[in-house]
């Protein structure tokens, strides 16, 4: 799992790339803490999903932990171009309800 990231218009874009799976998630995690850490000033946060090739249960936790993070610090979280399959783990799981997509 690869995760960049970059900051536009204050809005810190996280790009994660690969498969999300029990290996692959603490650094996954890692990187994306040490970019909102690094951007504590974003007025809101989008992770981009359209490059991850995989993703399990493992990334609903992933971005769970993601949006606790990101509401602790008041500031707003979006998932962003899911593909096919991970958008319909992700939509029966209901994480839209807190994490909602970006338009």
């Amino acid at each position: 799992m690869t995760v960049t990231g970059y900051v536009r218009e204050n809005i810190l874009y996280i790009n994660l790339s690969g498969e999300m799976d029990e290996c692959s998630a603490p650094e996954a995690r890692a990187g994306c803490d040490k970019l909102i850490e690094e951007h504590l000033n974003a007025r809101k946060i989008i992770i981009n999903l359209s490059e991850v090739a995989f993703m399990d249960s493992t990334g609903i936790g992933f971005l769970i932990g993601r949006y606790k993070k990101a509401s602790k610090l008041s500031v707003p979280l979006y998932i962003e171009k899911p593909n096919f399959a991970a958008d319909k783990i992700l939509n029966l799981s209901g994480i839209y309800s807190l994490i909602p997509k970006a338009e």
